[in-house]
């Protein structure tokens, strides 16, 4: 998770430009979304894109993750631990290890 120190240039970056007003969690919402299509694109027509661009797209993902956490009022370690519980309960490792099959398609073992 970012560092306090990360946060803390975060919303001095926004505050020195009063870019806050903007940042609505349905902007940064969309903001997200349009970023991943950034990074999703420096695959799109090569599996070894430009390491720089990808960094520079994961970071804008991320920077606007962080400003949604925020507006929200959320603590992103929280958030992520709880639902790394509900996952790891949807895909337990003896099932699912190996496998990119759907937590409703692993076998629980018994026969069909």
């Amino acid at each position: 998770m970012p560092s306090p120190d990360t946060v803390a240039a975060l919303r001095t970056f926004v505050a020195e430009r009063d870019w806050d007003q903007f940042h609505t969690p349905e902007n940064l919402a969309k903001s997200i979304s349009i970023e991943a299509g950034e990074l999703l694109e420096c695959f799109q027509w090569t599996p070894t894109p430009d390491p720089q661009r990808v960094e520079e797209e994961l970071a804008d993902v991320l920077t606007y993750c962080i400003h949604l956490a925020n507006k929200l009022g959320v603590d992103l370690d929280e958030i992520v631990m709880r639902k790394l519980d509900q996952t790891r309960v949807k895909y337990p490792a003896d099932r699912s290890r190996g496998t990119s099959a759907k937590y409703t398609e692993l076998s629980d073992g018994r026969e069909p």
